[in-house]
């Protein structure tokens, strides 16, 4: 007699499991890129600490959507650390001159002895005010106010991908960059530097316009604009020395430079030049600031480059101590092979 059974339910591809996730992460990505934007506008842009770490967090919610959500609290749990201390450094940064008049009229020196000779003498934040600078909005004023946001973003940005992709490269960026930053901080309570506009509102330099967020004006985002003045005015008005604007942006192409195409390299090494135009010409750091950020990460890759190199090295060591003082592990003699005839 023949027995009739229901068929076995259809098992799902791994091609169908790909699709239906990359569908999510699509939907829940767009989703995400519509709230930020809406917020964007009513708000104002991320350049909190807390407030960048919010969205990144929720990117990387919206790109591994489905996932438990024990992990997307592991997120929180390893960056919660790194947003105390950014919060500590913004605020620490403020009382760096302590009542103090901040260093400026070397600065000046130095840029005029570095680029006089092709500026006319003047320091070259003037001189690029003088040729680009107009009371209307231009596309480059535009272009500076985006690459001056930049920084409060694509750094954080960054390391949320690398924490998605490997935790270990993760820490090891977050090593250099906690490094970068402390002595970024401690400089700026050893040399409180103040930048052009300051130097000009105080009567050291001709009339210096500050300008790096000027460029929002041409979208009408006055409440952006005006959150990122607000920022800058409760910051420390002497923490020129070193520029960590383009220090940072320099940290963020070198970390990924060797892992990169080199066809690439031009583009990303486009972006800390294109962060030192916008900071010399919006009057936030003089060309000696800069150089002096570039010092700073070099010097970052390679005391933490050996800093490691020691701590493998010691690791090893005590490795091969504790290898050495275990008593050998008796070995049981071989069973004898039966001889073939």
């Amino acid at each position: 007699m023949a027995v009739v059974t229901e068929p076995p339910p259809p098992v799902p591809s791994p091609t169908a499991e790909a699709s239906a996730g990359g569908r999510r992460r699509v939907t829940a990505m767009s989703v995400w890129a519509v709230v930020f934007v809406v917020t964007w506008l009513v708000i104002g842009l991320p350049t909190d600490p807390a407030y960048a770490f919010l969205w990144i967090w929720a990117g990387t919610v919206a790109w591994n959507w489905g996932r438990p959500w024990r992990s997307h609290l592991a997120f929180a749990r390893d960056w919660i650390p790194v947003v105390l201390l950014l919060a500590f450094y913004n605020l620490s940064r403020g009382f760096a001159d302590n009542g103090r008049t901040p260093h400026a009229y070397e600065l000046i020196v130095a840029d005029r002895v570095m680029f006089g000779w092709a500026t006319g003498g003047e320091v070259p934040t003037i001189w690029l005010q003088q040729h680009l600078y107009r009371p209307e909005v231009h596309w480059w004023d535009v272009l500076v106010s985006w690459v001056y946001f930049s920084h409060f973003v694509v750094t954080l940005a960054a390391a949320a991908v690398l924490w998605l992709r490997s935790r270990e490269r993760w820490a090891a960026y977050m090593r250099r960059w906690g490094f970068l930053c402390a002595a970024g901080l401690v400089t700026y309570f050893v040399y409180p530097a103040a930048p052009p506009w300051w130097a000009a509102q105080n009567g050291l330099l001709t009339e210096v316009a500050r300008i790096s967020t000027r460029g929002w004006k041409e979208f009408g985002m006055h409440g952006a604009g005006n959150l990122l003045n607000a920022g800058q005015i409760a910051s420390n008005p002497v923490a020129a020395m070193p520029s960590l604007h383009t220090a940072w942006a320099l940290f963020v192409v070198l970390f990924f430079l060797r892992s990169t195409r080199r066809r690439w390299w031009p583009l990303l090494l486009a972006y800390p030049l294109a962060m030192t135009f916008t900071l010399v010409y919006s009057g936030e750091h003089y060309v000696i600031d800069v150089l002096v950020g570039w010092a700073y990460v070099g010097l970052t890759f390679l005391v933490v480059g050996l800093a490691e190199r020691a701590w493998r090295y010691r690791r090893s060591r005590r490795a091969a101590a504790v290898g050495d003082d275990e008593p050998p592990v008796p070995v049981a003699p071989a069973a004898p092979v039966p001889a073939r005839d």
